[in-house]
């Protein structure tokens, strides 16, 4: 009997190894299959089935990630004058039409749509500040779009991406992952603005939201950590259906009539560019060219796996970002929550692809939206930022002229909730800190043109 239970317990160790072999070689075919569809073309990652399995599940999971922006984009745009509805109409098209630009085009895993930080800029800088209407608006971001598109196809681009010293290029990535960590923490409840001298302050955990939040944010990371396919979209689908047994819903979800549909012509092709050579006109539009150049550029910097991808994709993103001020809604960026997709395996243009059918589709499901609440996306977002934050390790922190520029993007990007803004401060800073120390030889003149643009943006915005 003692020798059977000798025997026994060895061969159960060898079972067990063989097991854990088994599941290592699994999960590196899984991170084999994904590397090799990030060099594959579209035709020929839509040949392999786990591919598309793949950029299937990171498009839902990309999508849902910044569906948000079809319910704020259009409240942000009503401030302007625009109706909320064909606002609607106008956000869900020009996601479409960008995403699908990125699949045919680019072929690129990024979902294209109205940017946050240039619809506050669209409404509040330029309409309710400047006092400009918004057809004024759309015609100053139709003049900044096709200097963006200028700049994308000609060489221009090439030269600026390749001048970013790469702290400073990790301080984007990281910067923009912080900036996620605070979209999430916020869109979860755990976060709210401070009424007294603090900027934030911890949310009240007592209510259904951050509760919610915080049962994604465990059930997202067991999932992650244990390297379970397809773990962020499963963690949204269970954490929205508990979501519907304990009736939680978002509050803010418009009411969509199609019938209005009939309407949107009302938005389309309203340009107002009649004051075009005004003072106003001109500044308004230098900064919005600075925002969505190099918004643009520091996003796909920090989000594309494969950065041979990204001329075509910067070209793509400048294209649609010019047919968007035509349909009637503020610039296109690519979002940040594109990450999301990103790290759940989309590695192609069929991510982009899934995300600009389901867009489609939201233009008859938007009400179906509710059943998806923030707090089931933000885990996801947190998560996303959390991962994109590793980048820190790539800066030379020895080095405080390097450091210090990058930190300045890092914490500006999400406490000024402006990726133009945290972008400007670093750049400005960086030959500074170079020129103090006597290696102004060292940098190219890109890198001295970047820093007067952004410390002539700063002038202009502070002017507006």
């Amino acid at each position: 009997m003692r020798e059977t239970i000798r025997l026994q317990s060895p061969l159960k160790s060898v079972r067990r190894v063989m097991a854990h072999r088994k599941i290592g070689i699994f999960m590196d075919k899984q991170q084999s299959q994904v590397d090799l569809a990030n060099d594959m073309t579209l035709r020929e990652a839509l040949r392999h089935k786990d591919v598309v399995r793949n950029e299937l599940i990171a498009g839902v999971t990309g999508f849902f990630a910044i569906s948000y922006i079809i319910i704020v984009n259009p409240l942000i745009l009503k401030d302007a004058g625009i109706p909320t509805d064909l606002s609607v109409f106008a956000t869900i098209f020009s996601s479409v039409i960008g995403c699908l630009v990125m699949a045919f085009w680019a072929n690129a895993p990024i979902i294209l749509t109205p940017g946050m930080g240039v619809n506050a800029f669209f409404t509040y800088t330029i309409v309710v500040n400047m006092g400009l209407s918004w057809r004024e608006a759309l015609g100053i971001a139709a003049v900044a779009s096709f200097v963006y598109m200028l700049i994308a196809f000609t060489k221009v681009s090439t030269i600026l991406s390749e001048a970013i010293p790469e702290s400073l290029k990790s301080g984007i990535t990281a910067g923009i992952g912080l900036f996620l960590v605070e979209i999430g923490l916020e869109k979860a409840g755990l976060i709210v603005a401070g009424k007294t001298s603090s900027l934030v302050v911890l949310g009240d955990l007592t209510k259904p939201t951050p509760m919610l939040a915080l049962f994604g944010l465990i059930l997202s990371l067991v999932l992650y950590i244990r390297k379970v396919k397809g773990n962020f979209f499963i963690a949204i689908i269970a954490t929205s259906l508990v979501a519907f047994f304990f009736g939680i819903k978002d509050a803010d979800t418009p009411s969509v009539d199609l019938a209005r549909l009939g309407q949107y012509h009302e938005i389309v092709f309203k340009n107002d560019f009649s004051h075009w050579l005004s003072t106003p006109f001109i500044l308004a539009a230098f900064s919005m060219t600075m925002i969505l150049v190099f918004e643009s550029m520091g996003l796909l910097q920090g989000l594309l796996p494969n950065q041979k991808k990204f001329k075509k994709t910067f070209e793509g993103s400048a294209v649609t970002t010019f047919l968007s001020g035509f349909l009637g809604t503020s610039p296109t960026v690519a979002a940040a929550e594109s990450a999301s997709g990103i790290e759940t395996g989309g590695r192609t243009g069929i991510m982009a692809l899934v995300a600009a059918v389901l867009f489609a589709l939201s233009l008859v499901f938007v009400p179906l939206l509710a059943y998806v609440p923030s707090a089931a996306i933000a885990p996801v977002i947190i998560i996303t930022g959390a991962l994109m934050m590793a980048a820190i390790g790539n800066i030379k922190m020895a080095d405080f002229s390097e450091w210090f520029p990058a930190f300045l993007i890092i914490v500006l990007i999400p406490f000024t909730n402006s990726i133009s803004t945290g972008l400007a401060f670093g750049f400005v800073c960086y030959p500074i800190m170079k020129v103090a120390l006597g290696k102004a030889k060292e940098m190219t003149w890109p890198v001295y043109l970047l820093g007067v643009l952004f410390l002539l943006d700063l002038v202009f915005s502070a002017l507006l």
